[in-house]
């Protein structure tokens, strides 16, 4: 293919679109840019939409059991770890908590379930370039645990406000300083 591809938008059906579209627009500081009765198109950024929220008919849905086979999570990143950690704070402050928090190697990540279940991972790379994450995907750290450790986010913060660097904190060597931890798996099965 001769052309460059670029992502565009990504479509939810749900049975509770006004849900959907106030905690996206709260977790990615979104705005609507259409909405009827039974679809919103919201974006973050210059595209005219990144997702859209449909409504299905009443009653033709059910409830996706987080342990079920399809999507598992979207994913933003954010430029900097400050800016990922900031997007924490605020949302923790409303109570929207991550899900699960991992130290990928590549990426800090920071999963949130949204109104209908699904996983939404918040981002920031680890590295300057896509060359230097995939080198490291390649090494030794990353083969012998392709996901990663769980840390504290509220620990990490506090870290970073006390002028921890970033570059110390976006590593599997800090997330494993802060004492025993679920594995991620057991957090992303989890029903409750």
């Amino acid at each position: 293919m001769s052309s460059r591809l670029k992502f565009a938008h990504a479509v939810l059906m749900t049975n509770q679109v006004a849900a959907m579209r106030d905690w996206y627009c709260t977790v990615l500081e979104a705005r609507v840019v259409y909405e009827n009765p039974m679809l919103c198109f919201v974006t973050f950024d210059e595209e005219h939409h990144r997702l859209a929220f449909v409504g299905a008919p009443e009653g033709s849905l059910v409830e996706r059991p987080p342990n079920s086979t399809g999507l598992m999570h979207t994913a933003f990143t954010f430029p900097d770890l400050g800016a990922l950690l900031e997007r924490y704070a605020s949302l923790a402050a409303r109570g929207i908590e991550p899900r699960v928090p991992i130290q990928h190697g590549v990426t800090t990540s920071l999963y949130y379930r949204d109104p209908d279940g699904q996983f939404v991972e918040l981002q920031v790379d680890n590295f300057a370039s896509a060359a230097e994450g995939t080198a490291y995907m390649h090494g030794p750290e990353f083969a012998a645990d392709p996901i990663g450790p769980v840390y504290d986010p509220a620990r990490m913060l506090a870290d970073y406000r006390a002028g921890v660097p970033a570059a110390t904190l976006q590593t599997r060597a800090w997330a494993l300083t802060g004492g025993p931890m679920p594995h991620a798996m057991e957090l992303f099965a989890r029903t409750d």
